[in-house]
């Protein structure tokens, strides 16, 4: 099999099974990150695929009464654990095509906390999905796309399988704009933009964030925010395209 049918491959059956988002990232410029956060098993992957379900407007557009349970649930189950289930399920079907394919592979989940000091995982889905270029980090640390703003949930899958990168990274698009920093209930982001020199805490305290959703889920059995995921104005604006 050719490189490029491989890639045409690839691609065909990561959006057959639902994909709203496909990339592939070269990810030598994040070497160092990525070694540091996942280590040499992990850095020792030249790139990555980049995958991407958008998430459902009607119930994201709920999020500013997520205190009914109604709401919450909607969300927890929909735009959660759900497409976090179709994109791991989706890596894995693409894992191993590459795999019968004869190249090494690594699925990464859609949702991850390998490191419980830093809370973070072993690898970025956003990072990929970034260098990509299938968005920017916005002052959230989400991946802010053109089509559905950071309303899209990711997973990524390591490979050496020689495939063509679709893109480089965007500069930000998000200007002045600060709704998803006002919009946080605990100031956990600082609003500066991304930089790939600094490190995460320099934009976003995780600690407020993680401290914020375990006391929901004492006090009403459901931990959910979602916020900065709402307030972007590029994902409000994907929202008024639908029919009414």
């Amino acid at each position: 099999m050719s490189e490029r049918t491989l890639q045409h491959h690839v691609q065909q059956l990561a959006e057959g099974l639902g994909a709203d988002f496909f990339g592939v990232a070269d990810l030598a410029p994040a070497h160092a990150a990525i070694l540091d956060q996942g280590g040499p098993a992990l850095a020792g992957f030249p790139r990555a695929i980049s995958i991407g379900v958008a998430l459902p407007h009607a119930i994201v557009d709920q999020l500013p009464n997520r205190a009914e349970r109604a709401v919450s649930m909607l969300y927890r189950q929909h735009a959660y654990d759900i497409v976090n289930q179709r994109l791991d399920h989706v890596a894995s079907r693409v894992n191993a095509l590459l795999q019968g394919a004869g190249y090494r592979s690594l699925p990464v989940p859609a949702s991850q906390t390998a490191d419980t000091t830093r809370l973070r995982g072993v690898f970025s889905n956003k990072l990929a999905g970034s260098l990509a270029g299938l968005g920017w980090i916005g002052r959230s640390c989400l991946l802010v796309t053109r089509e559905a703003g950071p309303r899209v949930r990711w997973a990524s899958i390591l490979t050496t399988a020689p495939l063509d990168p679709t893109g480089r990274p965007m500069e930000p698009g998000c200007a002045d704009c600060r709704e998803c920093v006002d919009a946080c209930p605990v100031s956990a982001f600082t609003g500066r933009l991304f930089s790939p020199e600094e490190p995460r805490e320099m934009r976003f305290d995780v600690h407020k964030c993680r401290a914020y959703m375990d006391s929901m889920e004492k006090t009403r059995g459901l931990s959910v925010c979602g916020m900065c995921l709402y307030a972007c104005p590029r994902g409000k604006e994907a929202s008024a395209r639908l029919a009414p």
